[in-house]
């Protein structure tokens, strides 16, 4: 059973960082390709990152070029850092596996840049 469980969340002032985690179970993160997605409220959900099954490349949403780093560990979880955080970066984030046309979310995780 595929399963995502993100974490990491919270609030931060502006500037600030924040490292999410997503826990994948049931599949090898490296066997999908792997995505971060936020929505913030009364918008649409946008892609923040994508990083491809074979090695590891990474793209990212031009907002968030540059402050954000998404990458996979061995032990099954990948993971956004994300620095100099901005309140338009202020949204529910969440994970997403993706293959053969078919793509599972986790719960998503709240976070919230604010003085």
């Amino acid at each position: 059973q595929v399963q995502l469980v993100e974490s990491g969340g919270g609030l931060v002032p502006p500037g600030g960082s924040l490292r999410l985690s997503c826990a994948a179970s049931g599949f090898s993160v490296s066997t999908y390709v792997m995505s971060w997605y936020r929505q913030a409220p009364g918008k649409e959900r946008e892609l923040v990152a994508t990083i491809v099954r074979t090695g590891g490349t990474t793209t990212y949403a031009e907002s968030v070029k540059g402050r954000f780093t998404m990458s996979r560990d061995n032990a099954n979880t990948v993971y956004l850092q994300m620095n100099s955080l901005k309140p338009e970066d202020t949204a529910v984030y969440y994970c997403s596996a993706r293959r053969l046309g078919v793509t599972f979310w986790g719960q998503g995780t709240q976070v919230t840049v604010s003085s």
